[in-house]
């Protein structure tokens, strides 16, 4: 990530990172928290392993992975120290939890080729500046048949709970957002993200294109959120 894009995104998270995982399950009247099961158990393997968390935040799907799949090691990369930060003091909290927190960006990995078994982001797509170069950077540092795992906020199919959603989302969200974070852009911000997205028939496109295949597309709540899985294949 680089550009103006990449420092508004850093300082709105340093804002409101001690109001984040408030903010989420409220706002999404709590749902956040069985999408991201979903996309959890997309992980391989069942049990063991290395599993790479991007965007991880204040660690919830590093923690979710970890008591859902039992890997060996959760690796959770964020470029938010504030962020970071946070996950650090759940952490604390739970020291036998084994989550590394790296501070890094999640479009140029520090890691080798070929390093985890699986890769998953969550509510983080639609922050990074390019979707190829990230996707490329999760099929690089994945191993043969490891898996790709994003979920996203995405807009409803149904007419009626898209009007709904944009009425919550575009009204609601940045009033309640901005009384209770102190940061009304943020969630300003978060709406439209939303909107300006690419649907998910094109993420998974990009995937492809990445180099991750049997792409999946799950709709989770009418679309409100999306899962997409891909697989690294072996090179012929």
């Amino acid at each position: 990530m680089s550009g103006d894009k990449r420092t508004r995104v850093r300082q709105m998270f340093a804002d409101i990172a001690l109001r984040y995982d408030f903010l989420n399950h409220f706002l999404s009247f709590g749902l956040d928290r069985s999408w991201r099961a979903f996309a959890v158990k997309k992980c391989r393997p069942e049990k063991g392993g290395l599993i790479l968390d991007l965007a991880t935040g204040t660690g919830d799907m590093a923690r979710d992975i970890v008591h859902r799949r039992h890997p060996q090691k959760v690796v959770g990369l964020d470029f938010s120290p504030e962020m970071l930060a946070v996950a650090r003091e759940k952490l604390a909290k739970h020291p036998s939890e084994p989550i590394e927190l790296v501070l890094g960006d999640a479009l140029n990995l520090p890691f080798p080729d070929g390093s985890f078994d699986s890769v998953t982001i969550g509510y983080a797509l639609r922050n990074v500046t390019s979707l190829e170069k990230l996707f490329g950077e999760m099929a690089r540092v994945l191993k043969t048949g490891g898996k790709a795992i994003s979920l996203e906020l995405t807009r409803p199919d149904s007419p009626l709970v898209r009007k709904m959603y944009y009425l919550h989302l575009c009204h609601v969200a940045p009033w309640v957002g901005g009384v209770i974070s102190g940061n009304r852009a943020a969630y300003t911000y978060l709406p439209d993200s939303i909107l300006e997205f690419p649907p998910p028939e094109q993420v998974a496109e990009i995937m492809r294109k990445a180099g991750l295949a049997k792409v999946e597309i799950y709709r989770l709540f009418l679309g409100a959120a999306t899962v997409c899985v891909g697989t690294k294949e072996s090179k012929k």
